[in-house]
């Protein structure tokens, strides 16, 4: 049998369930907003750029690998910022003929100069919705909890998603290093969507083995397993 062609690939209609936003910018564009916004980036290059995010085969751990989302984070802490992103998010998918796309992100990520929860979820959709009108690629958010940030504040992330049911949430995520960071402690927050009829998926196993993956179904009740290797 051939090998399947890139074409061949791209030709075909596609559903993304697991895009994270943070991990899907364009680095000419990051450059853009960075100068901006007098926001530092390790080069000016966005070839190099492109280069330095793509950690790849190089990293030694998870958290090696999280470490690059804090480059682009930090640049997606306006909501101009953040409407264009996930513009240029449906564009680029767009071309790879995806016609239903799940983005997910951390609203509280991008509070870091003062924007509202809200804003942070209004100012995506805003982009995903000019998206889909020019492209026909349809889209919902989830909304991620961080496993290394307080469960209370992951609570907070889950009334969030509850209050955005309906409005282009479509359900919950626990992502993050996994390692003295079990997904127990935000249980709470699950009880929550649970009891809200909103899905859950949980970012487990990635980096900790079955019992994580065991911990993210039996105790908190995910209807989704995020990598699960």
């Amino acid at each position: 049998m051939s090998p399947v062609s890139y074409d061949l690939l791209t030709s075909l209609p596609k559903v993304e369930l697991h895009c994270h936003l943070d991990g899907c910018l364009r680095p000419e564009s990051m450059l853009e907003i960075a100068e901006k916004n007098n926001v530092g980036l390790p080069t000016n290059d966005p070839k190099e750029l492109d280069s330095y995010l793509r950690i790849g085969k190089k990293r030694g751990t998870l958290e090696d690998y999280l470490d690059r989302f804090e480059i682009t984070l930090s640049v997606m802490q306006t909501p101009d910022a953040l409407k264009r992103f996930a513009y240029e998010l449906i564009e680029d998918v767009a071309r790879e003929n995806v016609r239903y796309i799940e983005v997910r992100y951390s609203p509280f990520l991008h509070t870091k100069k003062g924007m509202a929860l809200e804003t942070a979820v209004d100012s995506v959709l805003k982009g995903l919705k000019k998206g889909e009108k020019k492209f026909g690629v349809k889209s919902g958010i989830i909304v991620c909890g961080i496993r290394s940030i307080s469960p209370r504040i992951s609570l907070k992330l889950a009334d969030l998603a509850v209050r955005y049911k309906n409005r282009g949430v479509v359900g919950f995520d626990l992502a993050g290093a996994e390692e003295n960071f079990p997904a127990k402690e935000h249980r709470e927050a699950f009880y929550l969507i649970r009891n809200n009829n909103i899905n859950a998926t949980i970012h487990a196993g990635e980096a900790y083995g079955p019992s994580s993956i065991h911990q993210a179904i039996h105790q908190c009740g995910a209807n989704r397993i995020g990598h699960g290797t």
